[in-house]
Parts: structure tokens; C-alpha cells; sequence
């Protein structure tokens, strides 16, 4: 019963935030089998991830700044954004900015309930320690999602130049925060909640912007509307 709750707690804070993320979604929400498929495959791309890690590990660890720019957070949110570039970017159910939020929330959030299941297995984790990873690498993942999801969501309805850059956007600022977060654990073993706290508030700030003007882009939005006033 004790392991039957430790996996449970494992996999909620996923399930729960991608509930969440995808009711937040005002004015067109996607089909439910689109965003679960998009989160199985965050299951999938675990095992790449850590095949190549593993091997840049030999090669390149040690220095802390590799580890959490380069082998960590760089071949996490390089993975997650080819496979949403390739295989959603272009897709017809990508209809609206907020869209790219909720694919990109989903596949980060199935990457990360992988993660959260083999820690509680593998490490006998007590309820407590799920529940700060609940609140500090899960919710990680979810607003690095939301800042791939937001930029991508921009650079689908933009042209030319600016669809480009907010493409490089789209990778390169999870890529930084995530880098950001895995080097304040790897080099503060005492005064880690000191940081980590504020920039958690930064990044849920920031996030629920993204999440407010993302839906304000909708095209569906003035359509709602004069459906309400016509009602």
C-alpha cells in the first residue's frame, strides 16, 4: 500500500498540472487524444535522452556548467522541441497560440512523470521528497514547457524573420532556465532553497503572462464573443 501511494504521488503532479494547463485553454481546446499522445511521447523520449546523456557523461562531465547546460538541460529541451517541431508544429490541430503551450506543457510533463516514477522506484522516496519534487522539478517542466509552448505558438502565426527568431526563441530560453535551475542544485548543496524558491515565483509569473497573452492572441477569441452576444 505504502508503494501503491508513493507512485500515485509520483504521477499526480503531472497529471494534475496538465489538467490544469489544458483547462486554461479559453476558446478552442485541443482533442484529449492529441494531447495524450503528446504526453506518452515525453514517455518515449526519455529513453534517448538518457542513452545520449550517458554517453556525454563519459566524455564531458565533471564540470558542473556542462553538466547542467549542455548534458542536462540542452539534450532535454533539444529532444522535446525537435519532436514538437517535426511532429505538431505543423499540424492542422495547431490552430491557435495557446495550442503550443498545451502540446509543449504535455510532452515536458510526460518526460517528467517518466523521471518522477523511476526516482520514487529506484530510490524508495518517502511522500515528503515526492512532494517537494511535486513543487520544485515537476513544476520545472511545466513552465520550461510553457516558454517552448509560448514562443513556438508565436512563431506559428508569425512570417518570415520573425517566425525564425521566436523558433530560436522557443529552444533557446527553456534551454537557459532549465540550465539555470540544474546549476543551482549541482553547486549549492546548502543554500540551494534560497534560489531555487525565487526563481520558481519568476518562472510561474512569467508563465501564467505567457499563458494570459497567448490567449489573448486566439483568433478564436472575437468569435466567442459575438457567439456570447448573440446568445
Amino acid at each position: 500500500m505504502l508503494w501503491f501511494s508513493v507512485i500515485a504521488s509520483a504521477l499526480a503532479p503531472g497529471l494534475a498540472l496538465l489538467t490544469y494547463f489544458y483547462l486554461k485553454d479559453r476558446y478552442e481546446q485541443e482533442p484529449l487524444m492529441m494531447v495524450v499522445k503528446v504526453f506518452v511521447l515525453g514517455f518515449l523520449i526519455v529513453v534517448p535522452v538518457m542513452i545520449i546523456q550517458r554517453g556525454m557523461t563519459g566524455g564531458f562531465g565533471g564540470n558542473p556548467y556542462v553538466e547542467s547546460f549542455v548534458i542536462s538541460s540542452f539534450v532535454e529541451e533539444f529532444l522535446k522541441w525537435f519532436v514538437l517541431y517535426h511532429m505538431i508544429y505543423n499540424h492542422t490541430e495547431f490552430d491557435e497560440p495557446y495550442d503550443g503551450i498545451v502540446y509543449a506543457v504535455a510532452i515536458s510533463l510526460g518526460f517528467a512523470t517518466v523521471e518522477n516514477v523511476m526516482y520514487a522506484w529506484y530510490s524508495h522516496a518517502s511522500i515528503g521528497a515526492m512532494f517537494l519534487r511535486a513543487l520544485l522539478p515537476v513544476s520545472g517542466h511545466a513552465m520550461f514547457g510553457v516558454m517552448m509552448g509560448y514562443y513556438l505558438g508565436r512563431a506559428r502565426f508569425s512570417k518570415g524573420a520573425k517566425a525564425k527568431r521566436f523558433l530560436v526563441y522557443s529552444m533557446v530560453i527553456p534551454w537557459f532556465w532549465h540550465g539555470v535551475y540544474d546549476l543551482i542544485l549541482a553547486t549549492m548543496t546548502q543554500y540551494w532553497i534560497w534560489f531555487i524558491v525565487p526563481l520558481m515565483a519568476f518562472l510561474w509569473y512569467g508563465g501564467m503572462g505567457k499563458v494570459t497573452r497567448a490567449n489573448n492572441r486566439s483568433p478564436f477569441r472575437f468569435l466567442k464573443r459575438e457567439e456570447e452576444v448573440n446568445m
